[in-house]
């Protein structure tokens, strides 16, 4: 027998590896990726949330009513909902903590990953009017 036969018989029994290691292995691929998708949503709102502590701290550092001053600067810099804003007023400091409960919603990840508390704080020199 030659052997050009018994490679072709080879090939023959061979056919569809490929296509069958790629069903295999897409599923996990795919969930993987959004993973990584959810992680980088996270890491964004986790930079939004530190900017509207940084600009809530700045407001309520100049402010008559620090709290109220706050709240709206936190609200207003960022589009994340809902927000806590905590205000201490500390001996010439002010300090505000800004949280907030991310959702997992991306699809397929989110069953796997637990809603995230994000939390940011920044402090300033209080500077009463």
């Amino acid at each position: 027998m030659p052997s050009s036969t018994r490679c072709e018989r080879r090939r023959r029994g061979e056919r569809g590896q490929a296509s069958v290691e790629v069903a295999l292995l897409l599923p996990l691929v795919v969930v993987l990726l959004l993973g990584l998708l959810q992680v980088a949503l996270v890491g964004r709102d986790q930079l939004a949330l530190e900017l509207a502590a940084r600009e809530a701290a700045r407001a309520a550092s100049v402010s008559a009513d620090p709290a109220g001053a706050a709240g709206a600067a936190a609200r207003r810099v960022t589009t994340l909902a809902p927000l806590g804003v905590a205000v201490a007023v500390g001996a010439g400091s002010v300090t505000v903590t800004v949280t907030h409960v991310n959702p997992t919603d991306v699809p397929l990840a989110g069953r796997f990953i637990a809603d995230v508390e994000l939390q940011a704080r920044a402090t300033m020199a209080w500077e009463p009017p």
